[in-house]
């Protein structure tokens, strides 16, 4: 396992109302989020990433407005009239 270390300035923490460890925790769910978002992991390595598992990983994604669904709202809602 590899380490990445982040600068977090004071004042960030501090406005964000988080001990480092729950900031880290954020961070992590957030990036992990966004890369399986993009495509770049799938839900199991996301949820890895986020130190969480796979099904809290999936139960959370609505929290950062990602869909585990390629469809976009408006496509969704094509289907859902043509049915």
């Amino acid at each position: 396992m590899k380490t990445i270390s982040i600068e977090m300035p004071d004042a960030v923490l501090s406005a964000l109302k988080e001990t480092p460890e729950e900031c880290s925790r954020e961070i992590r769910m957030a990036a992990a989020a966004k890369l399986f978002e993009l495509g770049k992991l799938s839900s199991g390595r996301a949820a890895e990433l986020a130190g969480v598992p796979r099904v809290s990983f999936l139960q959370a994604l609505a929290r950062y407005g990602v869909s585990l669904f390629d469809e976009t709202e408006e496509e969704l809602r094509q289907d859902l009239r043509h049915a």
